[in-house]
């Protein structure tokens, strides 16, 4: 049984049991969050939404929030003295553990 929902504008499939990185959610660790925005459904039969299946929920449980390794910007222009610029960036995200589908 697995599920497709779409979160933080990405669509990401997932099991019972999976752990899945998020955009960062506003919730506490060890607390619960559902998902309702559950695009398509497989068990033995397979149920495709419009663009959601209604009454769908995947719950999950905070496992902690964190930061994404750093990234390295550097922008140059060549032959132009002043244009060279460094800049990183890490990006906050949520680990998930999937405890249940419902639909």
């Amino acid at each position: 049984m697995y599920a497709i929902i779409e979160t933080g504008g990405k669509q990401l499939k997932v099991e019972v049991g999976s752990v899945i990185f998020v955009e960062k959610l506003d919730a506490e660790e060890k607390s619960e969050v559902e998902f309702d925005k559950v695009v398509l459904f497989s068990d033995k039969t397979t149920k495709v939404g419009t663009p959601y299946i209604k009454g769908a929920v995947v719950k999950a449980t905070v496992e902690k929030q964190g930061k994404g390794r750093k990234i390295q910007i550097f922008k140059y222009r060549p032959k132009k003295g002043s244009t060279r610029r460094r800049q990183g960036h890490r990006q906050p995200y949520t680990k998930c553990t999937v405890t249940a589908i419902e639909a």
